[in-house]
């Protein structure tokens, strides 16, 4: 696929036809700042949009756009005049002028990148510097589409920013170089620098908008690409949440352009949903993609791979929701279509996803029997023989077949072992899932080496933070599980860190983690700490899961330990109360949760009977939206950390 800037390269040619060097350097400022009339195809290449739309772009002014006109049929004339003339007839100045006229319509012309370079040699030789701006631009934008030579494509969009970055003049090339060199600087990893450029993109546009200098409809497409620029950026420093919010921006000028049933608009709504889903936000993912799916029907048909695409990604988002059944069915609907059209690994892999839905729905022996018709097409070293013998042994786990399940999963980790230099992702998610497993046949000594394994190869990917941070989380927790408390909290801390900074402060996975760091730092008799770490988690689930939720009750309830633990009675009493009035709302379902509950609620009160007032401590503040982050209840965990890996 095409890289999102490549739709600046046909955007600029009007730019460059005419002013990029007109014969006076005076004029080069002025004719920087217009637009092209001209309509062309955008196209992107980036982690979660694949593709962006036609676009259609309009003229910053019509006064603009015939003083353009007017001066292009002056030149044409003159130049007319010029040819007609004998060359020996012509004076220097005349001939140097043709020369660089001639330079012009061969830079024009040249349709590849070599023939570009080679016109730019020779008018380097022709040319100021600050006339070759525009060329410059528009030899790193193709440079940039092709994506061979990031470390050129920085170098020409460089001397294109020196040029058209003088004088606090903004223009809409500016906005493209610095968009250009967001691109490239995010190609070569330097993620800090692409972030800096493409704010600042942003920031110009929406001044040229306000000024009155470009329409809205001019500016669109350049804002298009920088907002795609910006979640790229994000996604990849693990910002997941803020690149949602800049993809959901780019749909947003997509509805402006496009039909309401344009197929690039249901592409565009599917893009969103499996942002969603990344961050596990299933609730939030469902509209989006039912959308794709309407639209993708309306003008595909019910056998279009769109279509099956959407259904896959639908059964994922209904599995993510516990609707298993409904995921189930989505599933069968789409294997039929990829079937018919003949895509075989698209479909081996929704056989896959059949089988773990099976399993989800307790049908472990159907599951079974599915797996061992898929296993025999794949490849002896395949990583879909892998995964098909990971979801093997999830069904004998849950069967307690443990020695034909651990039999499985040496299998896969034989296999995966070999493809961890050339596929560092893909096994580090399928070791994540191994580990689970582990955990569940009480093997954790395995599991903690697996996903130390694992963070060894996620730490060197930029790109994979989020991981970092949810293997961190596990690691920690595994720790605090087997009595390595203190080993357990450098893991937790440094979980807690990165997965705010990858889902916000207010995500439910963070927690978890402040709950298993509270629970540590309990252990290691710092109630202080760990009261403080309790209150942010509580907080945290309040926001994300309700103040009903069962893990937002023991959130409750551990202050209240906590609280205790620092003589601090009345504060204790007063959280406890809070866990026992939530309680009563789940009815019968929490009988036996209501008497313990009640239990505790007693003995504190017997503490704290012969304790006076005025030692009682302030409660703690409860966390701000600033402070750090993650993790608890050890079956929500195991579910929560295992629904981040997804």
């Amino acid at each position: 696929m095409r890289k999102v800037s490549s739709f600046a390269v046909p955007h600029l040619q009007e730019y460059t036809k005419t002013s990029f060097s007109l014969i006076s350097k005076d004029l080069i400022s002025h004719f920087s700042s217009l637009p092209t009339t001209s309509t062309n195809p955008i196209n992107g290449n980036q982690q979660i949009s694949p593709q962006l739309s036609n676009t259609h772009l309009k003229s910053c002014s019509k006064t603009q756009f015939l003083h353009l006109s007017n001066f292009k049929i002056q030149q044409s004339q003159s130049f007319n005049t010029l040819v007609e003339q004998n060359p020996s007839q012509l004076s220097s100045r005349q001939r140097k002028i043709k020369e660089r006229s001639q330079l012009e319509e061969a830079f024009e012309s040249a349709k590849t990148i070599q023939e570009m370079l080679q016109v730019f040699q020779e008018m380097e030789v022709s040319f100021d510097e600050r006339e070759l701006g525009l060329p410059c631009l528009r030899i790193g934008l193709k440079l940039d589409q092709e994506g061979e030579d990031p470390e050129k494509a920085l170098s020409f969009a460089n001397r294109a920013l020196n040029v058209l970055d003088r004088d606090d003049k903004l223009s809409l090339p500016l906005a493209m170089t610095l968009q250009l060199l967001g691109s490239t600087c995010y190609s070569l990893k330097r993620f800090n620098d692409s972030l800096g450029y493409l704010n600042r993109a942003n920031r110009v546009l929406d001044k040229l908008v306000k000024d009155g200098s470009c329409s809205v409809e001019d500016v669109r497409p350049i804002l298009h690409a920088v907002q795609l620029e910006l979640c790229n950026t994000k996604t990849a420093m693990g910002r997941r949440e803020e690149a949602l919010a800049n993809l959901r921006k780019s749909l947003e000028l997509k509805e402006m352009t496009l039909e309401r049933d344009s197929i690039e608009l249901g592409k565009a709504n599917r893009d969103v949903a499996e942002a969603y889903v990344a961050i596990l936000h299933f609730k939030e993912a469902l509209p989006f993609c039912l959308k794709a799916l309407d639209i993708h029907k309306a003008q595909l048909g019910q056998n279009s791979v769109e279509v099956a695409h959407d259904r896959r990604l639908l059964g994922v988002i209904y599995t993510g929701l516990e609707e298993h059944e409904k995921a189930l069915e989505q599933n069968q609907l789409s294997q039929k279509v990829l079937k018919n059209w003949g895509l075989d690994t698209d479909l081996l892999r929704a056989e896959i996803d059949a089988a773990n839905m099976q399993i989800a729905l307790g049908r472990y022996d159907e599951a079974i029997n599915t797996l061992k018709v898929i296993v025999q097409q794949t490849g002896r070293e395949s990583e879909d023989r892998a995964m098909v013998f990971i979801s093997m042994a999830k069904a004998l786990c849950n069967q307690e077949k443990f020695t034909d399940a651990e039999k499985c999963l040496e299998i896969a980790s034989g296999i995966l072992g070999k493809k961890e230099k050339t596929s560092p992702v893909e096994v580090s998610e399928a070791y994540m899932e191994i580990s689970m497993l582990y955990e569940t046949m009480d093997k954790f000594e395995a599991a903690i080496l697996l996903l130390k394994r694992t963070l060894a190869m996620l730490e060197k990917l930029p790109q994979e933070q989020h991981s970092v941070g949810s293997v961190s989380a596990r690691v920690g927790w595994l720790l605090l599980l087997t009595g390595g408390v203190q080993h357990a909290i450098p893991f937790l801390e440094d979980a807690a860190e990165r997965l705010k900074e990858s889902f916000g402060s207010k995500h439910y996975a963070v927690g978890y983690v402040y709950n298993n760091l509270g629970a540590a730092y309990l252990e290691l008799d710092r109630p202080q700490s760990a009261a403080q770490v309790f209150a942010y988690a509580k907080d945290i689930m309040d926001v994300s899961l309700g103040p009903h939720h069962t893990d937002t009750i023991e959130a409750c309830q551990n202050l209240s330990k906590a609280y205790a633990a620092m003589g601090s009675y009345q504060l204790a009493i007063n959280f406890q109360e809070k866990a026992i009035e939530a309680w009563e709302g789940h009815g019968p379902s929490a009988v036996d949760e209501l008497k313990e509950a009640h239990r505790l609620l007693e003995q504190l009160k017997k503490k704290a009977s012969g304790v006076s007032d005025g030692n009682m401590m302030k409660a703690l503040p409860l966390a701000s939206s600033s402070e750090q982050v993650v993790v608890s209840a050890i079956e929500r965990q195991r579910n929560a950390t295992k629904m981040l890996n997804q």
